[in-house]
């Protein structure tokens, strides 16, 4: 099954893949989650857990890969159908994760699990497998430079730390040249200060647009 979905200007992806384990009445859930960049990517890292775990019962999937308008996949690999791959993925979508896949492999324990039991155990086993992996936010915003004179720097780099921004590089010349990455609401209000800092001195431009992981959010 797939789909489309959008939300909104940011998103959350994986900056860490990760496991982690759930067992419900001897049976084991191992869920690998990692980082995929598009739907190639996550077909090959399912197959590689298949292999990995050549002798599970089941090695279900979920993904969601594309970005912020991200393209859904799910398989109940043989379990009975949505008792696997949906919960699975709704645990990925309900984070806000994007380019994101996660299979979990089920090592049957010999104890029927009915609907309801297994509908928990892939969705804990997911969220186990989170606790283990680091997420960061996509955020839409663009490059910019900053070019001002060495009167002027002191003044700038205290508004970017207001900001919780950091100079991607600085090229020390005759002026000083900064360059960022913005989120994009905070460009035109950034702008204003910059200008009103320095006396209008101070030259900032936008270079292209572009999703950046934001650390500060």
């Amino acid at each position: 099954m797939e789909e489309k979905n959008s939300r909104g200007d940011s998103y959350r992806v994986l900056l860490e893949g990760g496991e982690g384990e759930y067992v419900e009445k001897k049976s084991r859930f191992i869920a690998t989650l990692r980082r995929c960049g598009s739907e190639q990517e996550a077909l090959e890292f399912i197959e590689e857990i298949r292999k990995k775990y050549w002798d599970a019962r089941h090695n279900c999937y979920a993904y969601v890969v594309g970005g912020r308008e991200g393209l859904t996949r799910c398989s109940d690999d043989g379990e009975p159908g949505g008792t696997a791959g949906r919960p699975m993925l709704e645990v990925l979508t309900g984070e806000g994760l994007r380019d994101t896949a996660v299979v979990v492999t089920r090592y049957f324990g010999g104890v029927l699990l009915g609907t309801g039991g297994l509908v928990r155990a892939y969705t804990q086993a997911v969220k186990e497998g989170l606790k283990n992996c680091l997420a960061g936010t996509m955020r839409r915003g663009c490059e910019a430079e900053v070019t001002a004179d060495y009167g002027s720097i002191g003044k700038i780099l205290y508004l970017l730390g207001n900001r919780g921004l950091e100079p991607l590089e600085a090229d020390y010349g005759e002026k000083i040249l900064l360059r960022l990455q913005v989120p994009g609401e905070d460009f035109d209000v950034l702008g204003r200060e910059l200008a009103d800092a320095t006396g209008g001195k101070a030259v900032f431009e936008k270079k292209k647009e572009l999703y950046f992981v934001d650390k500060n959010r």
